[in-house]
């Protein structure tokens, strides 16, 4: 079985954790890590010859194309998560329109004639909240959206009624969620990020074992920034947003290692290509 690999590619300090703290006006005053976090991932997945989607932020790409391109160079999926990492359901449908136009100009000059065709909301904020976004998502020519987590636990995002699995939601359009697995009537998260952080990596295997076994790819994602112990710490920030952030950097890196060797992952485009050649 072939699992998707993603990555959502912005900086330390873009996170909503920190976003009452950090300006984003004042972004460019921090000290950049991700492209090294990023080229780290890159050495990592060359060594096990693996591919992965790399849903990069536009501000990312505008700033550091070299990187974007580094990361197609590499034969790695380049899709997009936005311009300023902004909650879907805190933008208007026009703000979030300009958002995502201007994620795509950014990821196009940086690749040249490239079609973006895989989208990500920052921390999955399409909610029944904001599900007008996938119409914009569709007529910009978005083939699958991977933003809508079935789940009810969580103070930012979740469905808790949403397919678990890939699913037609437009003409054209496809939802490809985060894995979770089913616990009675709940669904567990176990996709990656903190999840994949705060839980033992025996839960995380046995995880995407279940998922296998009821026919299906696992969609597994992390940040650059979670490669990265030794990032500079956020001062003001509260207990539960440092917890969230910070909770075993140190481990993000071996344990996906020990992921790599025991399944097989490659990217969105190509774990779903069935689904994608039919739209």
């Amino acid at each position: 079985m072939l699992n998707a690999l993603t990555f959502d590619v912005e900086d330390y300090f873009q996170v909503e954790s920190f976003t009452n703290i950090v300006s984003r006006g004042d972004w460019s005053q921090y000290p950049i890590r991700v492209v090294e976090n990023t080229q780290r991932i890159l050495n990592l997945l060359r060594e096990y010859k693996t591919h992965a989607t790399f849903f990069v932020l536009g501000w990312v790409a505008d700033r550091y194309p070299e990187l974007v391109q580094e990361i197609a160079d590499d034969g790695h999926e380049i899709a997009t998560h936005g311009y300023w990492h902004q909650l879907i359901y805190r933008q208007t449908p026009e703000e979030f329109a300009t958002d995502l136009e201007n994620s795509l100009e950014a990821i196009q000059k940086a690749l040249g004639s490239y079609s973006v065709v895989g989208y990500r909301a920052p921390v999955f904020s399409i909610t029944n909240q904001s599900l007008w976004a996938l119409d914009i998502l569709q007529k910009h020519g978005i083939k699958y959206d991977s933003s809508i987590f079935p789940v009810a636990v969580h103070d930012r995002y979740g469905i808790s009624n949403a397919d678990r699995f890939a699913n037609q939601i437009g003409e054209g359009l496809w939802e490809f969620p985060p894995s979770t697995v089913q616990l009675g009537k709940r669904n567990l998260p176990v996709a990656g990020g903190g999840y994949f952080r705060l839980f033992p990596l025996p839960l995380t295997r046995w995880a995407i074992r279940q998922i296998n076994a009821e026919g299906q790819p696992a969609v597994i994602y992390l940040h650059p920034w979670e490669f990265d112990p030794e990032q500079p710490r956020i001062s003001g920030a509260s207990l539960l947003s440092r917890f969230r952030h910070y909770l075993n950097l140190e481990q993000t890196e071996s344990r996906l290692r020990k992921l790599l060797e025991e399944f097989q992952f490659g990217s969105m485009s190509q774990v779903f290509s069935p689904q994608l050649s039919s739209n």
